[in-house]
């Protein structure tokens, strides 16, 4: 039997535990970003780690571990984003932005639960690389979806693309420690 619940927090407190590394060496200088550059962080992450699997070759010392956990962090970015809306102001109250960081991985673990729910854990019998793909695909749609000015006429929002797109990441995190 699984805790996926546990997995998920394993997961999440080490992206947070860098996240607030993070935040003390650069401050929020991501408040400047829009949404936008948050997806094409995310594109660039998971295009390398595509490479990665496909090619077998690195050439920078960062292991698609650390690409899985960067998804993670700009994903929680790019929800707040979505709330805060971008701005020129670098001085966002660390406590503020952590509680937001806490409030989304929680709903991404919400998600999470009730997915794995109704596909029956589906992601434990997946390959990474299959998980990547997905990833990717997410990404290219959050990215049709801006493009689009945000509308769109059947399809989940930005919002669900990056929460999908987090919980994709943590799977593929809790992969590769098992």
């Amino acid at each position: 039997m699984h805790n996926t619940s546990a997995q998920f927090d394993d997961v999440i407190k080490a992206c947070r535990d860098l996240f607030e590394k993070k935040m003390k060496d650069y401050g929020t200088a991501w408040r400047v970003l829009r949404p936008s550059s948050i997806t094409d962080q995310i594109y660039i992450k998971v295009s390398r780690i595509r490479t990665l699997q496909i090619t077998d070759v690195k050439m920078v010392d960062e292991s698609e571990e650390d690409e899985f956990i960067a998804i993670i962090n700009y994903s929680i970015i790019g929800l707040i984003q979505l709330e805060k809306g971008f701005s020129d102001e670098l001085n966002a109250n660390p406590d503020d932005i952590i509680n937001l960081y806490d409030s989304y991985a929680q709903k991404a673990k919400e998600l999470m639960e009730r997915k794995n729910h109704d596909y029956g854990e589906a992601w434990r019998d997946m390959r990474i690389s299959s998980i990547t793909d997905l990833i990717y695909q997410k990404v290219l749609r959050t990215k049709q979806i801006e493009d689009n000015q945000g509308k769109t006429l059947v399809s989940e929002g930005l919002d669900a693309n990056y929460f999908d797109m987090l919980n994709y990441a943590v799977f593929c995190l809790i992969k590769f420690k098992n």
